[in-house]
């Protein structure tokens, strides 16, 4: 019933940046605490940044101060603004609910960082 569509992906070098975006349907996306999710090859999946309701906000110490993670209630999207990327961030990105994630996940967006 719910679809995510993750969007904003790409190449970049050390140090650029990308703007992640998440649109949801079919779900009351304003009530839920959300999450951008990622995962690198080899490697299981992680959280690495999260969102109440309310905009209170959580994230991995390996991105903390680089990634900004929002959400646009009205538009039942939500945002991850990532700075100063490092090869280390390269992944699929997700996103989906914090605690409990949906059965469905997108087809998430690629995140690719040369050193």
């Amino acid at each position: 019933q719910v679809l995510l569509v993750e969007s904003g992906g790409g190449l970049v070098q050390t140090g650029g940046s990308l703007r992640l975006s998440c649109a949801a349907s079919g779900s009351d996306f304003s009530i839920y605490v959300m999450g951008w999710y990622r995962h690198p090859p080899g490697k299981q999946r992680e959280l690495v940044a999260r969102i109440t309701a309310g905009g209170a906000t959580n994230y991995i110490d390996a991105v903390k101060g680089r990634f900004t993670i929002s959400r646009d209630n009205a538009k039942n999207t939500m945002y991850l603004q990532m700075d100063s990327l490092k090869p280390d961030d390269t992944a699929v990105y997700y996103c989906n609910r914090d605690a409990s994630p949906w059965d469905y996940w997108g087809q998430g967006t690629q995140v690719t960082v040369s050193s």
